[in-house]
């Protein structure tokens, strides 16, 4: 599949957007894998943009960068799957941290409202 395209930049408005309602943090694209960002980031970096070196999240890797207005754009690879510590029949059924942030689960447990888990399935009235 041929994948090429243009990377090109409208002039940035003059004010910032005002983080919150109405404004965007970031836009996530998908990129196969790790040489995929690779020529990515050097596509963007010609057109004068400023990307991250590769980051790894555990579940994928990114690459970061910002466009003229302010919008942060991620480019998050595929090949590596949130299956990466836990089997896929179990996905979903405990909260999952990687390394750099194992630190706050004893917070995190407080704050995070608990999910229903769409596997346990309930007596659906006919």
């Amino acid at each position: 599949m041929d994948r090429r395209g243009a990377l090109s930049f409208d002039p940035a408005p003059d004010a910032r957007g005002i983080p919150g309602a109405g404004t965007i943090h970031h836009i996530a694209w998908f990129a196969a894998d790790d040489a995929e960002l690779d020529t990515f980031r050097a596509t963007i970096a010609d057109a004068g943009a400023h990307p991250t070196p590769i980051i790894d999240r555990q579940y994928f890797h990114s690459v970061y960068f910002r466009i003229p207005s302010g919008v942060l754009f991620e480019l998050a690879t595929g090949d590596i799957g949130f299956d990466v510590d836990e089997p896929l029949e179990s996905l979903g059924t405990g909260l999952k941290l990687p390394p750099q942030h194992e630190r706050l689960r004893p917070q995190l447990e407080q704050i995070l409202a608990p999910l229903p888990n769409p596997r346990e399935t309930s007596e659906v009235s006919s």
